[in-house]
């Protein structure tokens, strides 16, 4: 029997809190997770040498830690449990609780965001450029019904220059998506301040913000392309 329900701050618009994290200086919708446990498999994920069953491993356990801060204010609601010896009140997640990769190499997060909330929802958003207006744009969308009832988890190991993102996130909104979080391994500038200006009430998430992108658009230092390294391909 439920008893009570909180409303989560992200839904109210009241985003950028947190007890362990705090927003980038620079950034006000960027949190950098700095936990030593993350930053060493990042280290790990950037090497070179790292092979493709290390690179998935590393992928999906950094997921798995940040998607820990990152839902941290997710809404609840107090219910009543019945233990083998007394009735007492308990907490449970209210709503539902969505991840949507953006493909493919946001299916290499997918599975760490499993690992945690196993209840989860999943849905696929697949981006490409649009040829006469080199804009993004989705070419295939699979996303669950009412995405309106609880948060939305956008996973994408790099956030390069934010068009993606941006695009796919006002995918989401239009879908209905109402709290929204980005999550993310490695972030350029340019792709935080893409999305700070295209959809400032989303939270960003990421393992690293890195120094720029290079004229190729690579994000630098990097990790090389995520999705050749998750899959083997490239």
């Amino acid at each position: 029997m439920t008893i009570s329900s909180t409303e989560s701050a992200a839904s109210q618009g009241a985003v950028f809190c947190s007890d362990m994290l705090n927003p980038h200086p620079e950034y006000p919708n960027l949190f950098v997770h700095t936990h030593p446990a993350i930053q060493h498999k990042v280290t790990r994920l950037r090497d070179e040498h790292t092979d493709r069953h290390a690179f998935r491993s590393l992928t999906r356990r950094i997921a798995s830690l940040m998607v820990y801060e990152a839902t941290r204010e997710l809404p609840t609601e107090t219910v009543e449990v019945h233990t083998p010896l007394e009735t007492m009140l308990g907490v449970k997640l209210s709503g539902s609780i969505t991840i949507v990769p953006i493909l493919r190499a946001g299916l290499g997060m997918s599975e760490g965001v499993l690992d945690l909330l196993p209840e989860a929802r999943v849905g696929v958003i697949g981006m490409a450029r649009n040829e006469q207006t080199l804009e993004p744009m989705e070419y295939i969308a699979n996303l669950p019904m009412n995405m309106d009832s609880g948060p939305v988890l956008l996973l994408d190991p790099m956030l390069a220059t934010g068009g993606s993102g941006s695009a796919a996130t006002a995918y989401l909104r239009n879908a209905g998506a109402k709290d929204l979080r980005f999550l993310c391994l490695v972030a350029a500038p340019e792709g935080v301040k893409k999305m700070l200006e295209d959809h400032p009430g989303v939270p960003i998430h990421a393992a690293a913000l890195d120094d720029r992108l290079d004229v190729n658009g690579y994000i630098r230092p990097g990790l090389g392309d995520a999705g050749d390294r998750l899959f083997g391909t490239g």
